[in-house]
């Protein structure tokens, strides 16, 4: 009886895990971020930034395609195997894929089109006669985008996570991420007056 719950609790770490290594494991190599500052210093919003928002939000719906991966081995491990490994591995596999094709939608993920479009937003009103100041230099910080030269908040979104080296350390890092599923850990800062790009 204790060897089947071990087995179930196994199958569900690697149902859970597998498919997330997608946006766990991908984006995290060094080649994929010489143009962004290490972990968690604030990242300058430019090109690479909204192509890395949408490279996240790529990687979170190929999870879909990993989620078949521990299915498939459930399944077989659950007529021609260990019931518990196998129940493990499917139950949470098919919960992650349940999960991700709701998120198709765009809703619920922590990168979607929404946010890209509203960086770029903020973007082009740095270059604009709108801008916030004369040395508007946009970045995003923990809970908000600011202009690092006047500290205005252009954008109050709290930032997820963006695919760095974890400062935290891989373990603990890539725990946080798990618990969190790359969304926020922080709430977004409250704007007293929000920069006019979004109004």
């Amino acid at each position: 009886m204790w060897t089947e719950i071990a087995l179930f609790f196994c199958g569900a770490v690697i149902g859970h895990l597998v498919p997330r290594m997608t946006w766990l494991v991908l984006p995290r190599f060094e080649s994929w971020n010489q143009q962004f500052p290490p972990h968690p210093e604030p990242i300058p919003v430019d090109e690479y930034l909204t192509q890395r928002v949408l490279n996240m939000r790529t990687f979170n719906r190929l999870s879909i395609v990993f989620a078949m991966i521990p299915l498939g081995f459930g399944l077989a491990s659950l007529v021609y195997g260990s019931l518990g490994l196998g129940l493990g591995m499917w139950m949470t596999s098919c919960w992650t894929l349940l999960a991700r094709v709701v998120g198709l939608l765009d809703k619920g993920s922590p990168w979607n089109i929404e946010m890209a479009q509203e960086l770029q937003l903020v973007r082009n009103s740095s270059v604009s006669e709108d801008r916030c100041c004369n040395s508007a230099m946009p970045v995003w910080q923990v809970m908000a985008v600011r202009c690092s030269a006047c500290n205005e908040i252009l954008l109050s979104r709290a930032r997820p996570d963006l695919g760095r080296p974890r400062s935290d350390g891989f373990v603990k890092g890539t725990l946080r991420l798990i618990l969190s599923e790359g969304h926020p850990l922080a709430r977004s800062a409250s704007a007293e007056h929000v920069g006019k790009t979004l109004k």
